[in-house]
């Protein structure tokens, strides 16, 4: 499978609310394949359409490398929609494969409940907690258009100001395939 190029921050497809998905088509699951390798091979955990270029609301999810999630299941969402979300917040640490080596931490809640349809179009509920609560919070969203960036003090974000602007510009080695202009889009 061939790897897609990430989008990176600055990128407009990562500002841009995506599209519901109607039909699982076979362009469709050839995204998603494309998507685990790229992400895989980026070492990430989780990654939305619009990470590459794709305008669907479609995210995946992998914990299987994280230690202590060895078993985890791959996992596809589809047109998501939190049901619910826990009282109780937690502070973690986050990184993003569209902003890579920036990390800083955000507060979200400890427990959700997502509603999605799978590649079958068949509707789907999870009850998730602590890592996979944070990773589809995360990649959720990244389909509204919303970076964890967005979600940290205003002190942290002049600390970073610097590193977004030169990944913005391209300006630091990238470890993967990423987007070559801002205004790619695949989909």
């Amino acid at each position: 499978m061939p790897l897609l190029p990430i989008t990176l921050y600055g990128d407009k497809i990562l500002r841009k609310k995506t599209e519901q998905v109607s039909d699982v088509d076979m362009e469709t699951v050839k995204l998603i394949k494309d998507m685990f390798d790229t992400m895989r091979n980026a070492s990430g955990i989780g990654l939305a359409a619009n990470q590459v270029g794709a305008d669907k609301q479609i995210f995946i999810v992998d914990l299987s490398g994280v230690e202590g999630f060895e078993n985890a299941k791959p996992m596809v969402f589809i047109n998501p929609k939190f049901e619910k979300f826990d009282d109780e917040k937690v502070i973690i640490e986050e990184g993003c494969l569209s902003i890579p080596d920036v990390r800083a931490d955000v507060e979200r809640p400890k427990k959700v409940t997502l509603v999605y349809y799978d590649t079958d179009m068949k509707e789907q509920k999870l009850e998730a907690d602590e890592l996979l609560a944070r990773v589809v919070q995360h990649e959720f969203d990244h389909l509204q258009g919303i970076l964890f960036t967005d979600k940290i003090s205003d002190e942290m974000k002049k600390k970073l100001k610097k590193d977004l602007n030169d990944i913005k510009h391209r300006k630091v080695e990238f470890e993967y395939p990423v987007t070559d202009n801002m205004d790619y889009q695949l989909l």
